[in-house]
């Protein structure tokens, strides 16, 4: 691709670099989360979501727990407006939780911007004005200076407004591309609306440093905002909030970094829905920090139907392997991790403690409401006997014998591997059952009795090609009279290898299931059967080993 002459580096590093974020190995606390699901989320939907939708929406993030929700750009359109007068005037806003707003620093928007707030327990102000050189340079044609100043009388005009205006209001600033600006001058712009606005402890503005377009590497961020934080003025009455975009694909890293930096505040939304390749995915972010120990602050311990909503309300997909909320993100197909997470799992079990040190689960699957049956362990051609082993034991309470296992699961991955499927636990019990529990292609047994002579004697009535004949034999044992019995009637020869059987549920009347093994020119052969009577579950059991011997 020869085309990557024409790309050059478009960020800027601070003027004094430093790497005191280095020093820390993880996010402590949660910071204080801003969805903007129903700004720049709404913005980037092919379809944006209708006045109901978004109150639908609103809902579910106070649910969540969000405490800061950005609800859109009131003076953009009148869907925009009126659903800003919806939430204060139908007193929808909960005590605890701030709304915020979206302007431009052009006087006519904010002037209706504080006309869709005018009411509001707690609103924030969020204006913003491009400050990066390609923006300068090619689309306002100004200078630094000029710039600033809109930055300047955008601040001015919001104090003013807030003076004259029913309710109580906060005040936000973004220098907008503030990636792609020179980080001397983007602190200047920052300080000089700081200045207009003289921060107090008990009204703290916030600082916004979005990451318009994600230009650069995750530490080059992460200085830029250390720089901040080291140099921004009233730096102890300022809360310095995060936006990062995703256009590289390490939103996430962006965030987590300059959470470690000193930022306070994370703009996102959650599953990163957003312009171009989204927003940070605030999912992502508060479920690193709860798989470390640590707090989020949000509660998704309902995934599915968060999910579920968040997907009908912006007609958007949630990825199968997007982390923490995709349908597959806690599923092994693999042998290997089948069998290290059922066995795992097992360990924890008889351990009785608390700690999740379960292989390739980072977290337990029902902290976010899914379920170890239907989303852990599933099956296909890739998968092997851990795998079938724990879809047994869960699914059906069967305890397969361990190299009953192995021949279940090499039978089962055929069946994937010519159906080209992925095998659910009903269809997999079905063709276990075919083959393991009914197979009955060559012959098939009626009818036994039993007495004792000299040991156990047996008479055996076998069903072959439509005919039934009784056959009488001697064994050590009613299986084993039995046993000899179809050796005699079929003439061959074969070694009774393994015996196991297991009650499949309490009670008199349960089912037990018997598993047999036998050994026939040097391969096994398994059979199982199922009965409450276990002495007619074993005898099921040996003739379909014995059938599928033949079969082979």
């Amino acid at each position: 691709m020869e085309n990557y002459k024409k790309y050059s580096r478009s960020y800027f590093l601070p003027p004094v670099v430093t790497y005191d974020w280095v020093k820390k190995d993880y996010v402590d606390k949660a910071p204080i989360w801003c969805s903007v699901d129903l700004r720049d989320g709404n913005q980037a939907l092919i379809e944006p979501m209708s006045l109901e939708e978004k109150l639908e929406f609103f809902e579910l993030l106070v649910k969540i727990g969000f405490k800061e929700i950005e609800i859109g750009f009131p003076a953009a359109s009148e869907t925009e407006f009126e659903f800003t007068r919806a939430l204060i005037e139908r007193n929808m806003i909960p005590d605890d939780v701030t709304i915020q707003v979206l302007t431009q620093a052009r006087e006519h928007i904010i002037k209706r911007t504080f006309e869709a707030v005018k009411g509001a327990p707690r609103a924030v102000i969020h204006v913003y004005n491009s400050t990066s050189v390609w923006q300068r340079e090619q689309v306002f044609k100004k200078s630094k200076e000029e710039i600033k100043q809109i930055a300047i009388d955008g601040a001015s005009l919001l104090k003013k407004l807030a003076d004259e205006t029913e309710g109580n209001f906060a005040f936000e600033y973004s220098p907008e591309s503030f990636s792609q600006t020179e980080m001397d001058y983007a602190l200047e712009v920052v300080n000089a609306v700081l200045d207009v606005w003289q921060p107090k402890a008990e009204n703290k503005p916030i600082i916004n440093l979005p990451m318009t377009v994600e230009n650069m590497m995750p530490h080059v961020a992460a200085c830029q905002i250390e720089y901040f934080n080291k140099n921004m003025k009233y730096r102890d009455n300022v809360v310095l909030s995060l936006h990062p975009h995703n256009d590289r694909g390490c939103g996430v890293a962006n965030a987590e970094m300059c959470l470690l930096a000193g930022a306070d505040r994370v703009e996102g939304t959650i599953f990163g829905n957003g312009e171009r390749t989204g927003n940070v995915d605030i999912v992502t972010l508060a479920m690193n920090m709860f798989s470390q120990g640590v707090d989020p602050v949000l509660d998704f311990g309902d995934m599915p139907v968060i999910r579920e909503k968040y997907e009908r309300l912006t007609r958007m997909e949630v990825s199968p392997r997007q982390p923490y909320g995709g349908d597959l993100v806690f599923t092994a197909f693999s042998g290997s991790h089948q069998d290290a997470i059922s066995k795992g799992m097992t360990c924890r079990a008889e351990s009785g403690k608390d700690d999740w040190r379960v292989p390739y689960l980072p977290i337990d699957p029902v902290d976010v409401g899914r379920t170890y049956d239907s989303d852990v362990i599933r099956f296909n051609s890739q998968s092997g006997k851990g795998g079938i082993g724990y879809i047994f034991k869960n699914s059906f309470g069967i305890i397969l014998p361990k190299e009953m296992s192995n021949d279940v699961s090499y039978f089962l991955k055929d069946v994937s591997d010519k159906t080209h499927s992925e095998l659910t636990p009903d269809v997999i019990y079905d063709e276990f059952k075919k083959e393991y529990i009914e197979n009955s292609g060559k012959f098939n047994v009626s009818e036994v009795h039993f007495k004792q002579e000299n040991g156990i004697v047996a008479t055996v009535s076998v069903v072959q090609g439509g005919k039934s004949v009784d056959v009488v034999t001697a064994g050590n044992g009613r299986l084993d009279a039995v046993s000899n019995a179809l050796k005699k009637h079929l003439g061959v020869d074969y070694k009774l290898t393994d015996y196991s059987e297991q009650a499949m549920t309490t009670g008199s009347q349960s089912n037990a299931i018997a598993y047999v093994s036998i050994n026939m020119n040097g391969k096994l052969y398994w059979g199982a059967g199922i009965d409450p009577d276990i002495i007619k579950a074993s005898i099921n059991a040996l003739c379909v080993a014995v059938n599928r011997a033949l079969e082979a």
